[in-house]
């Protein structure tokens, strides 16, 4: 696995990446109707590749095909996307992702973690200061906002 940094050429693939992902690995803690609102089929790409131009985005590559990705505001230590391909769960791309992530950023770091990806940040140092709702296309979602401080 080649971990790289995003490149504009990236968006489609990583798009379609977070669409499945969401859909798949995230069906267990939210409803049909919150997974739709999360990762919609009629995202808008150039609003997506802005994004992620913007952070400091990195994509895990294996077999010339993205597997995994993840973001993070360097200034605020603001850990906003990791996403890893419904495949290859458990195999350390998010925990790879995220050392470099973690370790290009100063200061505490900051997530707002699913209930999904919750046990996987607490595993890192992280802590939930509180569960909030947060609102996509009109739909509430649960998830935790959470802090690591090194």
């Amino acid at each position: 696995m080649v971990i790289r940094a995003y490149q504009p050429f990236d968006a489609v693939p990583l798009a379609a990446l977070f669409y499945q992902t969401v859909h798949t690995v995230n069906r267990r803690d939210y409803t049909e109707k919150q997974l739709d609102a999360w990762a919609p089929k009629d995202i808008d790409l150039r609003a997506w590749d802005r994004s992620l131009q913007v952070h400091h985005t990195l994509v895990a590559v294996e077999d010339g095909r993205a597997v995994g990705f993840g973001d993070i505001d360097g200034n605020t230590g603001y850990l906003d996307r990791l996403y890893v391909h419904k495949d290859h769960q458990g195999m350390g791309i998010a925990t790879a992702l995220c050392d470099r992530l973690e370790a290009s950023a100063a200061g505490p770091l900051v997530t707002h973690a699913s209930l999904t990806a919750r046990s996987f940040f607490e595993k890192r140092g992280y802590r939930v200061l509180r569960a909030q709702q947060v609102e996509r296309r009109g739909i509430l979602l649960t998830n935790y906002h959470m802090e690591k401080t090194r």
